[in-house]
C-alpha cells in the first residue's frame, strides 16, 4: 500500500477545478456547454501587456530572477499599495509568487504549526481548509450565511477565538459569495486581532472588481497596529485577465516576509522571468482597461441576477464585488448533486457548494457572455420547472 505524507493523503481535490475540466471535456466532445464555474475573466490579455512580454523576450529576459521578484516589480507594487490602499510597503517587504493561491499558501506554511488554529468563514474559497492541513493546522470555520450576509460579525469572531488562534483569514470581495465587508466592519474586526494579537491574511484578489460606487477597504490601512499583524495578498489575475500568467505577490512585515522569501526559495523560485516583466506594464499602466471590463461585469451581474429572479426555488445575495452569485438551491436539492445533474442533464456547468463549506448552495462565474447567461438561465429555469412538476 502506498504511503504518502499524512497531511497531503487528507487534502481534497480542487471541485472548482473539477468540474471546469469537465466542462472542457464535454466541450472538447461537442456538447453545447454553457460554463458557469470558470473562475477566471472570458477577456484576453490586454495587448499592451502582452507587447510588454515580447519586449522582454527579444530582449532575452529569460534567465532567472531573484527569487522574491525583480525590483521593478516590487517597486510598481509598492506605488500600487500606496496609491490604490494606503499602504506603505517597502519593496523588500514584497514576495512576487506564482500567483496569488501561491503566496497565501506560502503564508500559511510560514506562519502555521502544528495545532494552529486558523479561522475563516464558511463559504469559504475551496483552497483555504487545504492550505491549513498542508500545515499541519486546524481549520476552525465561522458558518455565515444570508441572516449575516455571509461575513464574520464581531460576536462570530469572539465565540470562535481560543488560545491557539494564529491568523485569520479574510476574503473582500469574497469568492464564492460576492459580498465586501465595509470600512465599518473591518474596524470591529481589526480592533479584536489586535488585542488578541492574531495574525490576518487580508486577500484582496477581487479587489479592482467592484460595482455600485461601493468603496473598497483593505484592513491593513485602519491602523499601524493591524498593519503590523496584516499581510496583505493580491495579483494581477482577475483584474488584468492574466490568470494563466501566474502573478501574486504578498507584503507584510519585512521580518515575515524574509521567512516567505526562504521557503520559496527553496520551492518554485521565481516566478517567470516574462510574467513578471508583462506585470511591470499592467501595474504601470492606467486603470482604463479595468474599468472597462468592470463596467462589463457589472452589467453582467445584474443581468444574471435579473434572470434569477424569475426562479422562486433559487435565492441569492446580490454580490457586490467579484464575478459569482452564490445560490441557496435548498428548495431543490444539495448543490453537489444539482451541480452534477445540471452538467449532464441540460449542459450547463456550476459549481456545487460542497468544496466552499455550503453544501445547499450552488456557485455561478457571470465570466462569460450575456448571450450565455441568458442562454444557461432559461435552461436552468427550465430543468428546476421540471423537476418542480415532477414533484407534484
Amino acid at each position: 500500500m502506498l504511503k504518502v505524507n499524512r497531511r497531503i493523503k487528507d487534502m481534497v481535490g480542487s471541485t472548482t477545478l473539477a468540474i471546469t475540466a469537465r466542462a472542457k471535456e464535454l466541450q472538447a466532445q461537442g456538447h453545447d456547454v454553457v460554463n458557469f464555474a470558470a473562475g477566471e475573466p472570458d477577456f484576453d490579455t490586454p495587448d499592451f501587456i502582452k507587447q510588454a512580454a515580447i519586449k522582454s523576450i527579444h530582449s532575452g529576459f529569460t534567465k532567472y530572477t531573484p527569487s522574491a521578484g525583480i525590483q521593478e516589480l516590487r517597486e510598481a507594487i509598492a506605488a500600487k499599495f500606496q496609491k490604490d490602499n494606503g499602504l506603505v510597503y517597502q519593496p523588500n517587504q514584497i514576495v512576487v509568487s506564482c500567483g496569488a493561491k501561491h503566496s497565501l499558501f506560502n503564508i500559511v506554511q510560514v506562519l502555521v504549526d502544528d495545532a494552529d488554529e486558523v479561522i475563516f468563514q464558511a463559504p469559504y474559497w475551496v483552497s483555504y481548509p487545504e492550505m491549513v492541513k498542508a500545515a499541519g493546522g486546524k481549520s476552525v470555520i465561522i458558518p455565515t450565511d444570508q441572516s449575516t450576509g455571509f461575513k464574520i460579525t464581531t460576536d462570530l469572531l469572539k465565540k470562535h477565538l481560543s488560545s491557539k488562534t494564529k491568523l485569520l483569514i479574510l476574503n473582500s470581495p469574497s469568492n464564492p459569495t460576492g459580498v465586501m465587508y465595509t470600512k465599518e466592519e473591518l474596524a470591529r474586526l481589526a480592533e479584536i486581532c489586535v488585542a488578541h494579537k492574531i495574525y490576518v491574511i487580508s486577500d484582496e484578489i477581487y479587489e479592482k472588481l467592484v460595482y455600485d460606487d461601493i468603496k473598497f477597504c483593505s484592513i491593513a490601512s485602519l491602523g499601524k497596529e493591524i498593519f503590523d499583524l496584516t499581510m496583505t495578498v493580491n495579483g494581477i489575475s482577475k483584474a488584468y485577465a492574466m490568470t494563466g500568467w501566474r502573478i501574486g505577490y504578498a507584503a507584510g512585515s519585512q521580518q515575515i516576509m524574509e521567512y516567505i522569501k526562504k521557503y520559496q526559495d527553496h520551492s518554485t523560485s521565481n516566478p517567470t522571468s516574462i510574467s513578471q516583466a508583462a506585470a511591470v506594464a499592467a501595474l504601470r499602466a492606467s486603470n482604463d482597461t479595468i474599468e472597462a471590463m468592470c463596467r462589463v461585469f457589472k452589467g453582467r451581474r445584474d443581468l444574471i441576477v435579473q434572470c434569477l429572479d424569475r426562479i422562486v426555488q433559487i435565492r441569492y445575495i446580490r454580490p457586490q464585488g467579484a464575478f459569482y452569485v452564490f445560490c441557496d438551491v435548498s428548495k431543490i436539492g444539495d448543490g453537489a448533486t444539482i451541480a452534477k445533474q445540471m452538467l449532464d442533464d441540460i449542459k450547463v456547468a456550476v459549481v456545487g457548494g460542497d468544496g466552499f463549506g455550503a453544501p445547499a448552495y450552488i456557485r455561478l462565474s457571470f465570466a462569460t457572455s450575456e448571450a450565455k447567461i441568458k442562454e444557461g438561465i432559461n435552461r436552468i429555469s427550465r430543468w428546476v420547472e421540471a423537476r418542480s412538476s415532477c414533484k407534484v
